[in-house]
């Protein structure tokens, strides 16, 4: 134990002789926030920087917390070596050392990141306000704070932003608390707030100070007293005076003095002596003048949609056009085609501005005398429900009804068009038929002259504007509405016309009627009715044509249209047509002997089948149903009936299916017989292998006879 304190005392001696002696001038005073570094060669727990806390203390590894905030730095590296003398044994390269200067500080109030932070050594006011997170909008700049143990220094921070005068704030020290004070105007409760929304009422800081400014101003509030603010200053920082503002009679309580300033007098003579002495805390108020009601021998009235109506003198010389300008002018919501003037003697005479001042040349301005009353009408509002429809007479309405978005009875203007009223009333439902819109125009003697318009046609071709129809007040528009599914409803049929329908009967998913217009198609009116059912004949479907002189009917192949793409095939089709498809499998009494083919004896399914060109006779069979089990199927009978009589040829399927050979397949036309024997029937075979391959057909008959 004696042998370790003996070293420690040692090392701490030598440390004392290395440490040099420095200047006063030279040596820095360690304070809280700076950063060190312990130097020890050999020490990998060392040589590491490590800053003074808000203590003043460092940490030393095994040596623990020393304080050293405060002290020179040879004061503090002979105290650090000698807590680590306690451990360490070799200090004679011991050392520390300043690393950088730091300031701790914190800064509290009204800014977006209140806390300690942590500055460079050099760091002002400026600096830890933007490592706060910056001001927050409503802080108050004149009257900030720094705290420094029980002193409190009160600065303006808004007079360095006026000047850059760095002077102006204070120089920051370790630990010092920078307070940031809420504008007065701002309220009890945490809202959002902007600029302008504290500009409006005022830039005052204190309100012990301010000068208050309200009454017929733009902007009142309280405003920072400075000193040599004259009455007009502070009336041009409220924004100044409004229209109605009596500025002749403008109050002022300044020291408990009040006091009745004549601003237009000030104004018009220049003279300083007339402006009040302004002190903090005064009050300006500017009081609204009170319009006597003018009447008189040279009075004009002007009332109604008018930016600013009244009563207004009138010169010698002076319009119409004058004395409306003099009120502003009409509004928006003024009618200016029903202008009235009530002249004195009781007489209304009427007036339309809006031609006038259209072509000026064909009219004149009323002339007003004194004691004359214009009157500006509102305009009528029929967009909603609630308007009474007594505000547009009926001579100056359109109606308009059917399958539009806002049906009703809308104001009509001569300028417009059809068009212009149905984009009025919300433009046609999804669901109108635009092809057919009807109109009534009133005629002579109280007579409608119905019309119809093509509007879906003009709207996808165009053309001329002045072929659209004339319209004038009184006129009623209807746009239709297209009938719903036939199959859904068909009580809607009575909706639509007779010529502008397609029927489409037989065999097809929803028979019906159903209207089309003349851009349609074929394939699309099939489409509509979910095309043909698996029981259709689409080889044999029937288009009758209605709209001509007399009944024409079209054949058509749609199974032929399928396989070629041919739209030669397809008929032309226009309301008013019939469209029939008919049923595959129908009784023989429809099919014509000389189109079908007649498949008898031992077959699935015998019967008379409808032939083409393109068949042959294994198609025949096919369709059939094939020959049954006890079918003789070496000397099938196929009977022609040919221009020079009735020929008879035999067929073996089972040597063609053998060798495939087509030539020796018979050929079928329509109108022909094809028999397939049964094996089972007597003296069949033998008798068959006599007979050649062409005999006649009254033969054939004999022998079946026989069998």
């Amino acid at each position: 134990m004696l042998r370790k304190l003996l070293a420690a005392c040692l090392a701490a001696a030598i440390v004392l002789v290395q440490v040099a002696p420095a200047t006063a001038a030279e040596v820095p005073v360690l304070q809280v926030g700076d950063i060190v570094v312990v130097t020890l060669p050999g020490e990998d727990s060392l040589n590491k920087p490590v800053q003074i806390d808000r203590d003043g203390r460092i940490e030393v590894p095994e040596a623990g917390q020393v304080t050293i905030a405060g002290l020179p730095l040879p004061e503090a590296r002979k105290k650090v070596a000698a807590a680590m003398a306690r451990i360490y044994r070799d200090l004679g390269h011991f050392d520390l050392v300043l690393r950088e200067r730091r300031l701790s500080v914190t800064v509290l109030g009204y800014v977006k990141q209140p806390g300690s932070i942590d500055l460079p050594g050099s760091a002002g006011v400026q600096q830890a306000l933007n490592a706060a997170g910056g001001l927050q909008q409503g802080a108050q700049l004149d009257r900030m704070q720094l705290r420094r143990g029980k002193r409190t220094i009160v600065f303006d921070y808004k007079k360095y932003l006026d000047t850059g005068d760095g002077n102006l704030l204070p120089v920051l020290q370790p630990l010092d608390t920078i307070f940031v004070p809420v504008s007065p105007l701002v309220g009890n409760v945490q809202v959002e707030l902007d600029a302008r929304t504290l500009a409006q009422a005022g830039d005052a800081a204190d309100d012990r100070n301010s000068v208050k400014v309200f009454g017929e101003v733009q902007s009142a509030g309280s405003f920072a007293f400075r000193p040599g603010s004259s009455v007009v200053d502070l009336i041009m920082r409220a924004g100044g005076v409004t229209r109605y503002a009596a500025v002749e009679q403008i109050r002022i309580i300044s020291g408990s003095q009040p006091a009745v300033f004549n601003l237009k007098r000030y104004l018009d003579s220049g003279d300083k002596n007339l402006l009040p002495q302004i002190t903090a805390g005064a009050t300006i108020f500017v009081p609204k003048e009170v319009e006597e009601i003018r009447m008189g021998a040279h009075v004009v009235y002007v009332m109604g949609e008018v930016f600013k109506p009244g009563a207004f003198e009138t010169k010698k010389g002076a319009s119409f056009l004058d004395i409306l300008a003099n009120a502003g002018g009409p509004t928006r919501f003024a009618d200016t085609r029903t202008v009235r003037v009530m002249k004195a003697d009781g007489s209304v005479q009427r007036f339309n501005l809006q031609a006038y001042v259209e072509n000026p040349t064909k009219g004149s301005l009323p002339r007003l005398q004194p004691g004359d009353a214009i009157f500006v009408s509102e305009k009528s509002q029929t967009n909603g429900t609630d308007q009474s429809w007594l505000k547009i007479a009926p001579n100056r309405s359109i109606r308009i009804m059917g399958a539009v978005k806002n049906p009703g009875r809308y104001e009509w203007s001569g300028e417009m068009s059809i068009l212009d009223i149905v984009a009025h009333a919300g433009g046609p439902t999804e669901r109108a038929d635009t092809s057919r819109v009807q109109i009534l125009v009133d005629g002579e003697g109280g007579n409608a002259r119905p019309t119809t318009w093509d509007m879906a046609a003009f709207l996808k071709k165009g053309g001329s504007l002045d072929r659209l129809p004339r319209l004038k007040g009184g006129s009623s528009i209807i746009v239709p509405e297209l009938p719903a599914e036939p199959n859904d409803n068909k009580a809607q049929w009575t909706r639509q016309a007779s010529d502008r329908s397609i029927y489409i009967m037989g065999q097809v998913g929803k028979p019906g009627r159903y209207a089309f217009d003349d851009t349609v198609r074929f394939l699309d009116i099939l489409a509509a009715a979910d095309g043909p059912t698996g029981n259709a004949d689409i080889h044999n479907i029937r288009v009758s044509h209605r709209n001509g002189d007399g009944a024409k009917v079209s054949k058509l192949n749609l199974a032929l249209y399928f396989e070629t793409g041919d739209e030669r095939l397809i008929p032309a089709v226009v309301p008013g047509d019939v469209i029939f498809v008919p049923e595959k499998n129908r009784q023989w009494i429809d099919e014509a002997a000389s189109e079908t083919v007649r498949v008898l004896g031992s077959v699935g399914k015998p019967g008379r089948y409808r032939f083409t060109d393109g068949m042959s006779i294994l198609d025949l069979l096919a369709e059939a149903g094939g020959p049954t089990g006890d079918a003789y199927q070496e000397k099938i009978v196929v009977v022609n009936f040919a221009l020079d009589g009735e020929q008879a040829r035999t067929f073996d399927l089972i040597a063609f299916a053998k060798k495939g050979d087509a030539s020796r397949m018979p050929i079928i036309r329509a109108g022909d017989t094809v028999y397939v024997p049964n094996v089972s029937q007597s003296d069949w075979r033998i008798f068959m292998d006599g007979v050649r391959d062409a005999v006649s057909i009254l033969s054939i008959f004999a022998l079946v006879g026989r069998l």
